[in-house]
């Protein structure tokens, strides 16, 4: 990892009543934007259509999308300024991701995928016996 780097993680609300195809413009401009100015995109979750807690802009529902990545702090305002100025996303913020906190989720994930072994579906006896009788009717 380059030290002139950071990792961020932004989360973006966009305008629920685009098509998915304009939605999936949105996110490729904002991973242009990233990507352009020297950032290097590490996870990509489209959370989905949710309704807002509050009304933004008299929109009751927003497309949530979060974004990993790592760059340099100066892309930090390229990338505020275009969520400014577009128009289709409600809501944005962007927080620094710890170090430490990274490195923890790393060494949790890899162990826990390790140790579990594929445990058997236990079988469940049936509550009540069928009678033939009952099987027929």
């Amino acid at each position: 990892m380059d030290k002139s780097k950071r990792t961020y993680e932004t989360t973006f609300i966009v305008n629920a009543s685009l098509d998915d195809a304009q939605v999936d413009s949105v996110i490729g401009r904002v991973q242009d934007t990233i990507t352009k100015n020297g950032g290097s995109l590490e996870a990509l979750n489209k959370w989905g259509r949710k309704r807002l807690s509050y009304s933004i802009n008299k929109k009751t529902n927003g497309f949530y999308v979060n974004i990993e990545f790592q760059a340099p702090n100066t892309l930090l305002a390229i990338l505020e300024r275009s969520f400014q100025l577009d128009e289709m996303i409600l809501r944005y913020l962007t927080i620094v991701l710890d170090p430490r906190a990274i490195a923890a989720r790393a060494a949790a994930a890899v162990p826990a995928a390790a140790e579990t072994p594929a445990a058997p579906v236990p079988t469940r006896e049936p509550l009540f016996k069928e009678t033939p009788e009952e099987k027929k009717s």
